[in-house]
């Protein structure tokens, strides 16, 4: 069972309008004064509260643009000042968080290289000890979800209970249209251990590329998530770093306008009498799929004592991957998608072999 979180609700936290979708924008890189203000006053023009902008930037190859560093706090103070606008950034060290102290930040991000780092999430945590201020952290750069938990229990131990997440995506080695593979099934996980957390999606670094912003965005919001944080620059052809996700303020709008935003529930008369009626029927189909389960673990026992008397080895790759290959195959009658199905059954896979090795292991020690 999840450990609880203390924190505050977002509502609490001053920042954004409701309904949803809650939404921070602006730059991937703060670049120029110039750039951040023309981009920060459109924003504000849009009905847009929260202003983000990469004043440092984790490059993968030195010589690459990296940020513009602290004159760009400067940059952002002004926006707070001139627009009123709440400001943010990312934040990668002990002195990257002092230095947003000082220049008034109103919240801070990890991105995910930070958020993968145990010890510079500690040290980030330590910095923040007992401030007021927001903190967002987004997933690790490869989907492993105590890793992502592990990021917000050392803030929260720190006193940090203004927090919030930020879905990003996963790096994979996979063919995938998208920049960082979606991995929704991690955020619905995470956002079922806590619910109570404000939860964002980054569609920009997700898609990687623009015309995949609406669907993400889109997505996101069918799963009930409160926000987004998208990439918006005054003319993202010139932009200095992830020019090809990045829309324009009036872009932004109208991705925005866009977005059909579905209620978290209802209190419909028909609608409740109709979801529990199907709620029923999965309740009692996942009872039987438990049922199934277990009597086929029960056979896997069986054939593990029949191996063990004839002495063979409880691995038979040729045997497995066809049986795998024959139940994806199946699975298009199903409606059901290869990927799923081989999911699920590599689980059962090794649970049975898990359960066979029980079986050849016994008797060994006496």
């Amino acid at each position: 069972m999840a450990k609880t979180l203390d924190i505050v609700p977002v509502s609490e936290w001053g920042f954004f309008t409701l309904p949803r979708p809650m939404v921070i924008a602006g730059p991937c890189s703060a670049e120029s004064e110039e750039q951040v203000m023309d981009t920060a006053r459109d924003l504000a023009a849009r009905g847009i509260h929260v202003f983000r902008a990469g004043i440092w930037k984790p490059r993968t190859h030195p010589g690459s643009f990296e940020g513009v560093g602290i004159p760009g706090l400067k940059w952002l103070k002004r926006v707070k000042e001139e627009t009123g606008m709440k400001v943010c950034t990312e934040v990668a060290s002990e002195k990257h968080v002092y230095e947003c102290l000082k220049y008034g930040i109103d919240m801070v991000w990890m991105g995910a290289r930070t958020s993968a780092n145990p010890f510079l999430m500690q040290e980030i945590a330590d910095a923040l000890h007992d401030t007021d201020i927001p903190v967002l952290v987004k997933n690790p750069v490869n989907p492993d979800l105590d890793l992502w938990i592990g990021a917000l229990e050392r803030l929260n131990r720190a006193g940090v209970r203004k927090l919030g997440v930020i879905h990003r995506g996963f790096s994979t080695t996979e063919n995938t249209p998208y920049r960082n593979a979606p991995g929704w099934q991690i955020a619905i996980e995470l956002r079922t251990r806590y619910p109570e957390l404000p939860f964002f999606a980054d569609p920009s670094h997700m898609g990687g590329d623009r015309k995949y912003l609406l669907e993400l965005s889109q997505r996101a919001m069918d799963l009930g998530l409160e926000g987004l944080m998208v990439e918006s620059h005054c003319n993202p052809a010139v932009a200095l770093s992830d020019a090809k996700q990045q829309l324009t303020p009036c872009d932004l709008l109208t991705l925005l306008e866009s977005l059909l935003i579905r209620e978290k529930d209802s209190g419909d008369k028909d609608y409740r009498e109709g979801i529990d009626q199907l709620r029923a029927q999965i309740d009692i189909i996942d009872e039987n799929l438990l049922y199934t389960l277990g009597s086929r673990m029960k056979v896997s026992q069986k054939i593990g004592a029949y191996k063990k008397t004839h002495n063979v080895a409880i691995l038979q790759t040729g045997r497995w991957e066809q049986l795998l290959a024959g139940m994806k195959e199946k699975a298009r009658g199903y409606g059901l998608s290869e990927q799923f199905v081989e999911d699920v059954f590599n689980a059962i896979h090794e649970e049975s072999v898990r359960v066979q090795n029980v079986i050849l292991e016994e008797g060994r020690e006496a």
